[in-house]
């Protein structure tokens, strides 16, 4: 398999985006935080998706090619949600994880007619200086250009120690490659996230939302997706999971069922756990 790179332009900017599978409904993944473009791993983000491509064709966006020199997380929900409609999609399902979760439920309380169900992973609805720890060490080192330490401390947070220990060698392989223009990318990106506040915007969410969050999240910590799930638990058509320990705040890489229960969700035939969500 080799996924084709596309790019769509607009007016105001380019974004460079992929898509595969040949289903009839338009599922589109937004990606987390990340060093290296997320269309450098076309192959196996379309491996791990594989399950899904009957029923969808599947577009996964990179945030814009030409940064501002402050590039928030709504800039970056209201220039996808542009990309978005300028490929002429609509009716979506929208799967954010982490920072792509972040923008996804902004792209959703913005634009009602364009998402018909939305899936938020590991992700939260607001970022305060305490939750920022993580994100403020990983600036840090991009800044210093210690691709080695940035790569080793991402992996040793997002996945479980049992995890990371498998693939950390091709995290340290991986920073081998990394460029200055890829840090400086990366700190403008992950500094977008401060002072995040979307949280009277999930009043504004229409369609059904499911929440995916895990209790051993080392980035966010799961109260961030129990919160989200306190807003719209009313909602119609609400749902949501939160893993036991084992599985971190990559519960979207390392859970066995994760597809499954998005593809569940999008077809319309989850239920809502409120015994994980103390609700």
């Amino acid at each position: 398999m080799s996924i084709k790179t596309e790019t769509i332009r607009t007016d105001n900017f380019s974004m460079d985006f992929f898509r595969f599978g040949r289903g009839a409904r338009t599922l589109v993944i937004l990606p987390g935080l990340s060093v290296k473009r997320v269309t450098d791993s076309a192959d196996t983000v379309a491996q791990q998706y594989v399950s899904m491509t009957e029923e969808f064709t599947i577009y996964v966006f990179e945030r814009r090619n030409d940064l501002p020199e402050i590039y928030t997380v709504r800039d970056m929900a209201r220039d996808t949600a542009e990309a978005i409609r300028a490929l002429g999609l609509r009716d979506i399902c929208l799967f954010g994880a982490s920072q792509g979760g972040m923008m996804a439920m902004v792209i959703a309380a913005d634009n009602p007619d364009l998402v018909s169900r939305l899936a938020l992973g590991s992700t939260s609805s607001y970022l305060e200086e305490e939750r920022c720890v993580a994100l403020d060490h990983w600036l840090t080192l991009a800044r210093e250009r210690r691709s080695e330490e940035l790569f080793r401390s991402f992996g040793d947070l997002i996945y479980t120690p049992e995890m990371f220990h498998l693939i950390e060698p091709i995290f340290i392989k991986a920073a081998e490659s990394v460029t200055d223009d890829d840090l400086d990318r990366f700190v403008i990106i992950g500094g977008g996230a401060k002072g995040f506040d979307a949280r009277d915007d999930l009043d504004k969410i229409s369609c059904p939302v499911l929440v995916l969050g895990a209790n051993d999240d080392k980035v966010l910590g799961v109260e961030a997706s129990l919160f989200i799930a306190e807003k719209l638990s009313g909602k119609p058509g609400f749902s949501m999971h939160i893993y036991e320990d084992g599985y971190g705040h990559a519960a979207y890489d390392t859970a066995p069922d994760y597809r499954k229960r998005l593809m569940n969700f999008f077809a319309g035939v989850t239920g809502y756990e409120t015994e994980k969500a103390g609700l």
